[in-house]
């Protein structure tokens, strides 16, 4: 029997998700709900302005996946550090330098601030008295402010900034939420000009959703499409398991993720932050000659440590995100594809994800004899298309993805295969990535 025996969406082969924010009330299942009061004019004429501000502990994945869907869009999003160093040291041990320190940020007028999560991350934007500033008068002014996960409750709850509406958050921060708003669960939640949200599993929804009110529906679906989202949000997710095999490792997987300038950020980070939250050993490689990489999305983070240092260690798994310009880089690094290399030929687990597969494995004949899948536009590189609708392929000793929107699955597809089934979904539960009752499983 696969160990990946998860119950399964009823349909593998669906188009790309791309969600009707634009409804009053959707629901994609009862008491996980979007709702949305108003949809913002379709102006595109003009890039919008949006503030994300980070701090140390912010929770990275949803920094990064906000800042890259909104860049996405068109916008002009600025990265603003609320500590002294444009560095910030986020959640396990994600290391991301922003574009500016917020003093710098406090005259410009923005049409969004989106408040990522994390803590002690919202706790150190809470008491950042620049931000509060800038985000009071935001709310003062009547433009458009959101925050994802403990940061409603946190932030702007203790600013004073959600009386009289209706708000989301975190499962474990609702107690909190409810002295200083309307507490819902819904995945999503708009009131008025403030959109909120739970935590790293239904922030590509509530990034989608900003983007809806800045640009419009169809800049919305015209941007989803391409993360390869679920066609329902919180639902159960699918992975194909071909060729079953036990993934050792001793004790603590010890795991490489190269990345590279043009990695696609929302992948990286996703898979580190997940398989760290797994107490797995990660190793961040910089391909380059720099720590500090400039992703797809312009978004920039820090490695651990130089290829050639990393490679001179050994893994239980190497796994690459994607992104164009990360993975044609990868497949140029003649070390990595040596460490590749070695890792197959030892029948030893490797993965990739979105142009990666394609770009990096296909070439270099690791893909010989295995079924794979990548990201729907590089699908045709493929020798062997016969998987390449399942969103996450695990054959043997390799694990393929298609894109931003399958990062989750394929992350939590490690995990169970190095911890077990019981632990992914925890993971699951901890990340508001799917829906619970199913399992019985307290949400609290």
């Amino acid at each position: 029997m696969p160990l990946l025996q998860l119950r399964h969406l009823s349909t593998l082969h669906s188009l790309p998700f791309a969600p009707k924010l634009h409804h009053l009330h959707f629901s994609t299942r009862k008491s996980l709900r979007f709702s949305f009061s108003f949809s913002a004019s379709a102006s595109t004429t003009m890039a919008k302005q949006v503030l994300v501000p980070i701090a140390n502990g912010t929770e990275p994945m949803e920094a990064v996946i906000t800042i890259d869907v909104l860049r996405r869009s068109g916008a002009d999003v600025t990265v603003a550090s609320v500590e002294k160093e444009l560095r910030v040291d986020a959640c396990h041990g994600v290391k991301i330098v922003a574009d500016a320190l917020i003093g710098g940020c406090k005259d410009i007028v923005f049409d969004l601030i989106a408040l990522p999560g994390g803590m002690p991350g919202a706790t150190n934007l809470k008491d950042c008295s620049v931000l509060e500033s800038v985000v009071k008068k935001q709310a003062a002014d009547g433009r458009l402010y959101a925050a994802v996960c403990a940061s409603p409750a946190v932030a702007l709850g203790s600013w004073g900034l959600l009386k009289g509406l209706k708000a989301t958050c975190y499962p474990s921060f609702m107690e909190q939420l409810s002295s200083c708003a309307t507490a819902v669960e819904s995945r999503v939640q708009q009131d008025g000009k403030v959109v909120t949200s739970r935590g790293p599993g239904t922030t590509m929804e509530f990034a989608v959703s900003l983007v809806e009110q800045l640009y419009g529906k169809d800049k919305a679906a015209e941007v989803s499409g391409p993360l390869v989202m679920r066609p329902n949000q919180g639902d159960e997710y699918t992975i194909t398991e071909l060729n079953p095999m036990e993934w050792k490792c001793n004790n603590i997987p010890q795991i490489l993720v190269p990345i590279a300038d043009g990695s696609e950020e929302m992948e990286a980070v996703m898979i580190i932050d997940i398989l760290r939250r797994a107490k797995a050993n990660v190793v961040v490689a910089s391909v380059g000659d720099n720590l500090e990489i400039l992703a797809s999305r312009k978004v920039k983070l820090v490695a651990d440590m130089l290829l050639e240092e990393a490679a001179k260690l050994s893994y239980d798994l190497i796994v690459l995100p994607g992104g164009l310009g990360g993975a044609q880089a990868f497949a140029n690094s003649d070390k990595l594809v040596s460490l590749l290399k070695k890792q197959a030929e030892s029948n030893k687990p490797y993965g990739a994800i979105c142009a990666s597969p394609a770009l990096v494995l296909e070439p270099h004949g690791l893909l010989k004899g295995k079924k794979a899948t990548a990201f729907p536009a590089m699908c045709d590189k493929l020798s062997d298309k016969s998987f390449i609708d399942n969103r996450v392929v695990v054959d043997g000793n390799l694990i393929t993805s298609r894109g931003p929107g399958t990062s989750m699955e394929f992350a939590l597809g490690i995990v169970e295969k190095f911890f077990g089934r019981p632990k992914a979904l925890e993971l699951a539960k901890v990340l508001i990535f799917r829906l619970f009752y199913k399992l019985g499983l307290d949400m609290a």
